[in-house]
């Protein structure tokens, strides 16, 4: 019966260290997909910068005049928003691989 147990307990491990690998997948998406949007983000800034007046914003299907100086502080809180989203996901990935890494030492110690 303990062995029964040993092996449904395994399982069970073996289960959740797959369910974990797909939340890192996950994590790394949208990493990805964040750090494609920071990128953005610097370069609409640097194109800012060097740009003469008028400055637009695309609102939908709308371009709309705005003042540079309102541009640049949007940009400056999406950056920051984006950098602290990241800097999140980067420690929740982070978890989840020690996780990972400690589920994956006691299932190898229970198979052995």
């Amino acid at each position: 019966m303990a062995k029964q147990d040993t092996k449904q307990n395994s399982q069970d491990k073996m289960a959740e260290l797959q369910l974990l690998h797909q939340r890192l997948s996950f994590f790394g998406q949208q990493k990805q997909q964040l750090q494609i949007q920071l990128l953005e983000t610097e370069n609409a800034m640097r194109e800012l910068d060097s740009a003469k007046a008028p400055a637009y914003k695309l609102i939908g299907d709308l371009l709309i005049e705005k003042n540079s100086s309102e541009l640049k502080k949007e940009l400056s809180d999406r950056k920051e928003d984006l950098n602290l989203r990241i800097k999140s996901l980067d420690s929740q990935e982070s978890k989840t691989k020690d996780k990972a890494v400690e589920l994956q030492k006691e299932v190898a110690k229970e198979l052995e």
